[in-house]
């Protein structure tokens, strides 16, 4: 498969482990994974890379910016940009009452990687 064939995925996670873990498995799965520790990496991601599918984010991250904070400006310059949230707090995500949340999967930690699977290939279909 040619890298331009591949979907490439943003993981957005200040967890190393859980970073690691995502990314190994996304890669295992044949996309092209690029990976960010806070928003600050998140917005140099987005802003460099001419080519995203699809942004799996944690809510919370350091520095004070959650991952729908990433997530809206992400959409407004890619609406074609799907995103899936992650959170060991997912209530937190459905009461910032962002409209991107409504639509948006949101993955309650610790979720089985099947599941995110399944809500890759469904939102990338």
């Amino acid at each position: 498969m040619s890298e331009d064939a591949q979907d490439v995925v943003l993981i957005v996670e200040d967890d190393e482990s859980i970073m690691f873990v995502l990314g190994e498995y996304l890669a295992g799965l044949g996309y092209r994974v690029l990976k960010a520790i806070n928003g600050e990496q998140a917005f140099e991601i987005l802003a460099t890379k001419p080519h995203l599918d699809l942004m799996v984010t944690d809510y919370r991250l350091p520095g004070g910016i959650s991952g729908v904070q990433i997530a809206e400006p992400a959409l407004k310059l890619r609406p074609e940009l799907k995103v899936i949230f992650i959170s060991g707090y997912p209530q937190e995500i459905h009461d910032c009452n962002s409209p991107i949340t409504r639509n948006a999967p949101v993955l309650a930690k610790p979720f089985d990687l099947d599941t995110l699977q399944e809500h890759i290939q469904r939102l990338l279909a």
